[in-house]
């Protein structure tokens, strides 16, 4: 049987002889997209033999990232966070390189992994199973995007500390369950957090902004960015961190909190009268 992997998402599909015979579910939804030239499938071992190069950086103390170069689908961002009880695997990579996989073991290995939301749900599980089939933690309002189901996958909701410091908070918006996680020990002690791209940096430093869309330019509500913001208040956070590689370094949270604050008055309509 083969891994099939949707070359538009990158998220891994059921062990087939042939590949799907129809559309990606995450790509046709409309917060993704299948290309004007139809529906593509590859595989894992296909992506290992284009010998790409692992990007590695190490953010802060404890906090790593990897990246493939070429970059494949999304394209995002695999955050590895170290602690004493082991390590959390955020937005797992959606390809599984030789490189990568022998950093992830210099580094400690993974205690458990976890999506922000169901376009990084990656090579999940053929990524767990490689690590000793390790917990993969799956929002229980997006079990149903899971394309290739295991008895690895666990269900979790609200909030949970999957790790000592490591908190993983529904925030909704992108997805019903998508999700963050909050590092306590991080930024020398005054708070890491890891956004997917629930909360997503701009070109203009220090802001940020949030979509329903980001390929196809479809905003959040105010009430959904409102939901966002008021579920990160009671965590202290000096930095920020999203999937495709851009950061908040300094007075995160403040960025958080006016950038929300600037979005809601253009799309309520208060700023009708700049326009």
């Amino acid at each position: 049987m083969t891994i099939w992997i949707c070359a538009t998402c990158g998220v891994e599909h059921p062990d087939t002889e042939q590949p799907p015979e129809r559309d990606c579910r995450i790509c046709a939804d409309e917060r993704q997209w299948v290309p004007e030239s139809g529906q593509a499938w590859t595989t894992v071992d296909d992506l290992a033999s284009d010998e790409p190069t692992l990007v590695h950086q190490q953010l802060e103390e404890n906090v790593h990232r990897f990246h493939r170069e070429p970059s494949y689908g999304i394209g995002q961002w695999t955050h590895l966070i170290q602690t004493p009880r082991g390590n959390l695997l955020w937005d797992p990579p959606n390809h599984l390189d030789p490189p990568l996989v022998d950093t992830i073991a210099e580094l400690g290995g993974a205690t458990v992994i976890v999506a922000s939301h169901p376009h990084m749900y990656g090579c999940q599980v053929a990524l767990s199973h490689r690590l000793g089939r390790i917990p993969v933690l799956v929002h229980s309002a997006d079990r149903a995007w899971v394309q290739r189901e295991d008895s690895v996958i666990r269900e979790w909701r609200d909030t949970e500390e999957v790790l000592p410091g490591v908190t993983l908070v529904e925030v909704g918006g992108h997805f019903p369950g998508s999700a963050v996680a909050h590092l306590r020990h991080g930024s020398d002690g005054k708070g890491t957090l890891l956004a997917g791209d629930s909360i997503v940096p701009v070109a203009a430093r220090g802001w940020v902004t949030f979509m329903r869309s980001y390929p196809n330019w479809i905003p959040l509500s105010p009430g959904l960015v409102r939901r966002i913001v008021d579920r990160i208040e009671p965590y202290a956070f000096d930095r920020l961190y999203s999937l495709l590689g851009g950061m908040v370094v300094g007075d995160a949270k403040g960025a958080v909190t006016r950038s929300a604050e600037r979005y809601i008055a253009w799309v309520s309509g208060h700023n009708d009268h700049l326009g």
